[in-house]
C-alpha cells in the first residue's frame, strides 16, 4: 500500500471543493481542505480539468467549468452521499446509546476534528493501514496542537489482520459498550473473502445492538450493464494501483450479513439516496444537478 492513497486524496479534495463552493451542502467537511497541501489541491484541480474529455467527451467550456462538471458528476457523489448517510446514522445510534465509533479505513476522515457536541461522549477509533495512519497523523499534527481526548488511532492492515483478535488486544476498546462501525469505501477494494472476514470479525467483537454502515457495489458494477461513471471510476482506481475487486447482489449481501450475525436495518439504492440526500442541494443548484453514484447501495445493519 502506498504511503499516500490517491483515492483518499481525491476523496478529500472532492469534499473540500464541495464545502468551499456551495452554500447548500450535501455534506459539509470543514476540515478536508486543511488536510491537503496547496500543491496537492492545485495538482488535482489541474489534472481533473485536463481530463475532461475522458470523463465527458465533447465537453466545451473553460477549465473552471470542466472541473466543476467532473467534481459534481464523477468525484463528489460517492464521498458526499455516503458520509452524509453514515453521520446521520451515527447520530441516531448515539441517541440510542452508542458509546464507541470505529472508523475503518479512515483515510483522511475528519470527523474527530469537527465533531459536534452530541459526539463528545463517544470514544472514536480510527483504524487504517499503518503507513496511511502515520501519514494522516503527520498532516493532522501540522494543523492541530493535539488530538481530541476521545480519539485513538489504531494502525492495522484490514486485509491481513483478524480484527476481533486485534481489538481484543486493545484495552481502550470496550466490548460491553454499543459500537457504531463505519466501513465506507472498503467493500470495493477487499476480496469477498476478506470483506466477509472483516464483517465476521466485527460481529465477534461488538455487543448485540451495535451497528455497521457501509456502501457497496452491486452485481452489475463490473459488467456491461454498469453506468458510465462507474466504469470510469474503476479505471481511475486501477490506474492509481487500487483495483476494485468485488461486487454483490442484494441477496448476496443479505446472506453475508446474516451469516455473520447482522440484520439489515436499512438498505438504499441510488434513486432513494438521491431523493433523501441530494434533493435540497439540487433544488438550490439546478445548473449543477448531482445524483447518487450508479450501481452503489448503502446498507445499515445491526448485530443480532
Amino acid at each position: 500500500m502506498k504511503q499516500k492513497s490517491m483515492t483518499a486524496l481525491v476523496s478529500a479534495f472532492s469534499r473540500a471543493y464541495h464545502s468551499e463552493n456551495n452554500d447548500i451542502k450535501i455534506f459539509n467537511d470543514s476540515v478536508a481542505r486543511l488536510l491537503l497541501s496547496e500543491q496537492e489541491y492545485s495538482q488535482i484541480e489541474k489534472s481533473m480539468a485536463q481530463g475532461i474529455q475522458f470523463f465527458n467527451p465533447g465537453f466545451s467550456g473553460s477549465d473552471v467549468d470542466a472541473l466543476r462538471w467532473i467534481v459534481d458528476n464523477q468525484l463528489s457523489p460517492s464521498p458526499l452521499g455516503r458520509s452524509a448517510y453514515a453521520e446521520q446514522a451515527l447520530r441516531n445510534a448515539v441517541n440510542f446509546g452508542a458509546k464507541q465509533y470505529l472508523i475503518f479505513a479512515a483515510g483522511y476522515d475528519s470527523f474527530a476534528y469537527r465533531q459536534p457536541g452530541w459526539a463528545s461522549q463517544l470514544h472514536i477509533f480510527e483504524l487504517d493501514h499503518p503507513l496511511m495512519s502515520m501519514e494522516k497523523q503527520k498532516r493532522i499534527n501540522s494543523i492541530y496542537e493535539k488530538k481530541p481526548d476521545n480519539l485513538t488511532y489504531l494502525p492495522v492492515d484490514l486485509a491481513l489482520t483478524a480484527i476481533d483478535e486485534y481489538l481484543f488486544d486493545h484495552t481502550e476498546f470496550d466490548r460491553s459498550k454499543l459500537s457504531f462501525c463505519s466501513l465506507l469505501g472498503i467493500s470495493y477494494y477487499l476480496s469477498k473473502e476478506n470483506f466477509t472476514n472483516l464483517i465476521r470479525g466485527i460481529s465477534n467483537t461488538v455487543c448485540t445492538g451495535s451497528t455497521i454502515v457501509f456502501d457497496y457495489p452491486d452485481q452489475d458494477t463490473y459488467t456491461g450493464k454498469a453506468g458510465e461513471r462507474v466504469k470510469k471510476q474503476a479505471m481511475m482506481a486501477g490506474n492509481a494501483g487500487e483495483a476494485m475487486l468485488a461486487s454483490y447482489s442484494n441477496f448476496d449481501m443479505e446472506a453475508l450479513l446474516s451469516n455473520c450475525g447482522f440484520l439489515i436495518h436499512e438498505h438504499l439504492e441510488p434513486k432513494e439516496i438521491t431523493k433523501q440526500y441530494f434533493a435540497e442541494y439540487n433544488q438550490a443548484n439546478p445548473q449543477h444537478i448531482m445524483s447518487a453514484f450508479d450501481n452503489v447501495n448503502y446498507c445499515l445493519a445491526v448485530k443480532k
